[in-house]
């Protein structure tokens, strides 16, 4: 599914979003707090969007991009390379439940829109806390509900009916944007998913709603 609706994945994501899509990228990385020369993970990358809103913030910092659809990362790969930063962002396909990445050898991680997607995300989980330094940060981006009634109905109506019929005729993918609000239905909600974070190695654990809670950015350390 991911490789058919790669090509226009990036002007649905803008599209569907209204534009947000990219504030809620770099406020997860300023979440992050890097420090000099970071060494970022970027899990479930897709097409870079979120390690390139890394580098934009930190020139100094080196990414690796990891996702398992091939079609997603070449067109990453093609952005990375207008970009320039082809020596600053690496992207590699991998599974999320064994990431290719060694032991405590990363200073941050980040996934956007991706720990939904994961077939078992407790195991991603436990990957991230292999791979990340203690003391490291951790941000996940994922989708939730917007928690004042009025707002809460009329997304709501969105999600179910305008979403999908938008995406379906942009990306010309059957059932890719239906599975969108269907998956973002059966994702543990915020708290119960921030617990889930905490039991697996991580502390400091919040959910942060943004936008109204349309989307929730889950912020963690690794422990020590």
């Amino acid at each position: 599914m991911f490789d058919s609706i790669a090509p226009r994945y990036d002007l649905l994501n803008r599209v569907l979003s209204a534009g947000l899509d990219q504030k809620w990228r770099h406020r997860a990385v300023r979440e992050l707090q890097l420090g000099k020369a970071p060494h970022v993970l970027d899990l479930c990358t897709g097409t870079a969007d979120l390690a390139l809103a890394t580098t934009a913030q930190h020139p100094d910092a080196s990414v690796i991009g990891v996702d398992f659809s091939g079609a997603m990362l070449r067109l990453g790969l093609g952005k990375v390379r207008e970009a320039e930063l082809d020596s600053k962002i690496r992207l590699v396909r991998g599974d999320a439940t064994r990431i290719p990445v060694g032991d405590a050898s990363v200073d941050a991680a980040t996934i956007g829109f991706g720990i939904r997607n994961v077939a078992e995300p407790t195991l991603a989980l436990g990957e991230l806390a292999r791979v990340l330094r203690p003391g490291a940060r951790l941000a996940i981006l994922e989708f939730g509900q917007p928690r004042i009634p009025g707002i809460r109905t009329l997304y709501a109506w969105y999600f179910r009916y305008l979403l999908p019929a938008v995406g379906k005729l942009i990306s010309r993918h059957q059932s890719a944007y239906s599975y969108l609000p269907a998956s973002v239905g059966t994702f543990p909600p915020p708290a119960e998913f921030a617990k889930t974070i905490e039991s697996h190695g991580f502390v400091s654990v919040r959910a942060v709603p943004l936008t109204f809670g349309i989307v929730y950015l889950y912020v963690a350390t690794r422990a020590a």
